[in-house]
């Protein structure tokens, strides 16, 4: 593993996720979480001449691990915009597609971007910092209601609304710039045996909303479905209950709400067949080394030959 990938970002279900995407040489794949590059160089060591991989981040700092390789193509885009830039490339179905949705290493050690709470920094959170909402802007700005509501939703915090009420008290004396003004406000909302876990769900909860998360992974994954090739893989990992709850039901059924659907014979419809039935989770080593694989969950599907309500996307 070079050096620039191991200080950005070291990836998580290394071998499993590129095993399970049994990648063959010519052909061709997409890594929509590019990061560091760790799974990029994973799978451009798989690939032969003829094969080729395309890159997606939305975050300008990653342009420094693009790999000096031709096979290698890089998009400056968040992956909810997958099917428009594979067109624009000429690629109408792909072999196999990766996504490893969690936050990098080099976003929470990094105090100017606001992720983490271990150190004292601007509360922005954006993965694209060239444009939207920071998770200041929403902590200043939102109603107690839509606080509550971001909390519960997205952090599923049980104090959510006592949690938005003093936060509004708090913005009234003096607005909310800094990760630490938010500790300050919120730190008496933590149990003494949970306090990490309750910060990490509050910064969570606005993470998603400032990066419209749930939504864009839902277009994502309709696309995806889209423009994979029968037979072609699909692997994601996943780091909390939201998104993993997403991709199962997507990979079980094909829609987001789980439910399935038979046809006249009774057999279930689903454009996926599960390479692996149960959840692929890191080792025990793999989360000694690398303490932010402690709750990645590793789901793998292969596209059905054929299923019957194949959609196309305009």
């Amino acid at each position: 593993m070079n050096e620039v990938e191991t200080h950005y970002h070291v990836p998580v279900l290394f071998d499993e996720s590129l095993n399970g995407l049994n990648v063959q040489s010519s052909g061709i794949y997409v890594d929509l979480t590019f990061g560091g590059g760790g799974h990029a160089r994973g799978i451009l060591e798989r690939l032969g001449s003829k094969g080729k991989l395309y890159g997606f981040d939305q975050d300008a700092d990653t342009e420094a691990n693009i790999p000096a390789d031709n096979r290698f193509v890089f998009v400056r885009s968040n992956f909810r915009y997958l099917l428009n830039f594979m067109r624009y490339h000429g690629e109408s179905q792909v072999d196999g597609i990766l996504a490893d949705l969690g936050v990098s290493s080099h976003h929470f050690d990094d105090p100017s971007r606001g992720f983490s709470f271990r150190f004292d920094g601007t509360l922005d959170m954006r993965m694209n910092n060239r444009a939207g909402k920071t998770a200041a802007d929403i902590l200043n700005t939102c109603s107690e209601e839509a606080l509550a509501s971001v909390f519960h939703l997205y952090g599923e915090l049980k104090a959510a609304r006592k949690l938005a009420a003093r936060i509004v008290e708090a913005r009234a004396a003096s607005a909310i710039h800094t990760t630490t003004d938010l500790l300050q406000i919120v730190k008496p909302f933590a149990g003494r045996d949970n306090d990490r876990k309750f910060l990490a769900q509050v910064f969570q909860a606005l993470r998603i909303p400032v990066n419209d998360e749930m939504q864009a992974l839902r277009e994502m994954l309709n696309q995806a479905l889209h423009i994979l090739k029968p037979g072609g893989r699909m692997a994601v990992i996943t780091y909390h209950s939201l998104e993993d709850r997403l991709v199962k039901n997507f990979f079980r059924t094909g829609n987001f709400d789980g439910e399935s659907r038979s046809d006249f014979f009774g057999n279930q419809l689903t454009p996926f067949r599960p390479i692996n039935n149960k959840v692929i989770i890191p080792s025990a080593e793999e989360i000694e080394t690398n303490p932010r694989a402690r709750s990645a969950k590793l789901r793998i599907a292969e596209k059905k030959q054929y299923y019957e309500s194949e959609k196309t996307i305009a």
